[in-house]
């Protein structure tokens, strides 16, 4: 039993470098009020809560719909034994049981089966080039046009999606809006913002398709982003 434990303790905090510590901080603390700190947090008590916002994302909570209730139930028992909270562990079969009722499974795809249209690109091309090219670079390399500002990440290409690598688009979505630009984060409507993902997405080499890319959130925490293989 103690090893069993152990194993999802190690899961969840796998889970947790990976999708949750880029906005809740390794340490819990988040960055209020943009993402709220888990450390101390009561909420976390409340398990349909915490399901469900991790199922289906919530305010600047991205959705992450294809992770196992197995997955969810170890980070979330990673988060309230954690940071100073302690709360008991919970089961795969509890989360299963509130996942059944919300939203359907949603399919897994990557960044490489066409999920853009040409068109986007370019209007996300056009959007890119005012709030986000001055700091990232007008080839989106990170590399500020202006010589005396600093280097920012790199949006495209491979350095991008290594550093993004197994994160979702809804992940990328939620933080970029929440965050970018960084002189007034959110300014730009939600379609706006995905255009200007698809820009990222065409300039890192990811063919487009027939479909465009939207800001529903749910597709969106089904596409993943990785290498092409």
């Amino acid at each position: 039993m103690a090893h069993a434990q152990d194993a999802a303790q190690t899961q969840g905090m796998e889970l947790y470098e990976q999708e949750c510590a880029l906005c809740h901080q390794e340490n819990g603390a988040g960055n209020p009020p943009t993402f709220p700190a888990l450390a101390g947090n009561e909420n976390l008590g409340d398990l349909e809560l915490v399901v469900g916002n991790i199922h289906e994302g919530r305010g600047n909570m991205p959705p992450f719909p294809t992770l196992e209730p197995e997955e969810i139930a170890a980070v979330v028992t990673y988060l309230r034994s954690s940071w100073g909270n302690n709360m008991p562990p919970i089961e795969e079969e509890e989360v299963a049981s509130i996942i059944e009722g919300l939203g359907g499974a949603i399919e897994e795809t990557t960044i490489w089966d066409a999920v853009y249209t040409t068109e986007q690109a370019e209007r996300g091309a056009a959007a890119y080039r005012g709030p986000c090219g001055l700091c990232h670079g007008t080839r989106l390399n990170g590399a500020p046009d202006d010589p005396d500002m600093r280097p920012a990440p790199a949006l495209a290409r491979a350095k991008f999606i290594r550093n993004w690598e197994g994160r979702s688009l809804a992940t990328l979505f939620d933080y970029t809006r929440s965050t970018m630009p960084q002189s007034n984060p959110g300014y730009m409507d939600d379609q706006t913002y995905v255009d200007i993902i698809a820009h990222m997405l065409a300039t890192s080499g990811a063919e487009p398709g027939d479909e465009m890319l939207t800001p529903d959130r749910a597709r969106l925490g089904g596409i993943l982003i990785v290498p092409e293989e």
